[in-house]
């Protein structure tokens, strides 16, 4: 079997723990610095605009999304979407998230290679998602049996999505960057504000090195079942 008590000791549960820690990271600082005004008065969209207009970006929209936490730049549109809490809160919280979302866009204004070649791996990453849930399912009602046929493809699946969120790792650290940097040069967080965005953000990239752990452990799971296959 494909998926035994190898598996659940040394890939399922060493990634859900990581995972379940850096969520609980991320909802830990954004629940203690969204109680925190920001001193500046300003919304995260307010906040957004400003490094967006300083850069020149007068043309990409700050949106309005529903949602926890689901901020994000969308490439494709060139518009920049922050959820309801980030959109009007006045906190460090608030702030820092909006600025790391405008440092997505200061990226795609810039050609940053690797936020252009993580969009080139979107639709790749789509069918790749896509067509490794489907075999995994046809594994669970036709017998796991199956999927130890379909390993290689299982690995070649997996290794693109694995490549994606590895190519995901620097641009979010990287947008993060261009955030404080573009928050503390045109003054919208005090000195003594800094600690607390950089906790904000940290704890967010915390969530993509755990799904990258993840899917790497997952990935060498595969390679050594598919050794053990021919051996």
């Amino acid at each position: 079997m494909i998926f035994n008590i190898e598996y659940l000791l040394w890939v399922f549960l060493p990634g859900l723990v990581l995972g379940l820690w850096a969520q609980w990271r991320l909802h830990s600082a954004f629940s203690k610095y969204s109680q925190v005004p920001v001193e500046s008065g300003l919304t995260g969209a307010q906040a957004a605009r400003r490094i967006l207009d300083d850069a020149g970006l007068t043309d990409v929209p700050v949106e309005e999304v529903p949602g926890k936490l689901s901020d994000h730049y969308d490439p494709t549109k060139k518009a920049l979407f922050l959820s309801t809490d980030n959109f009007h809160g006045r906190t460090i919280a608030a702030v820092g998230v909006a600025a790391h979302e405008a440092g997505h866009a200061l990226q795609h204004q810039a050609a940053y290679a690797m936020l252009n070649l993580r969009m080139l791996l979107v639709p790749v990453t789509q069918f790749s998602s896509t067509a490794y849930g489907i075999i995994l399912m046809a594994g669970y009602f036709m017998g796991f049996g199956m999927m130890k046929t379909m390993l290689p493809i299982i690995i070649c699946l997996f290794a693109v999505i694995t490549l994606f969120q590895l190519i995901t790792l620097p641009v979010e650290y990287d947008a993060s960057a261009r955030a404080k940097e573009q928050l503390f040069r045109l003054g919208l967080v005090r000195e003594e504000e800094r600690a607390g965005v950089s906790k904000v953000l940290g704890a967010a990239a915390l969530t993509y090195v755990a799904a990258l752990v993840s899917s790497v452990l997952t990935l060498l799971y595969y390679i050594a079942a598919s050794r053990g296959n021919r051996s």
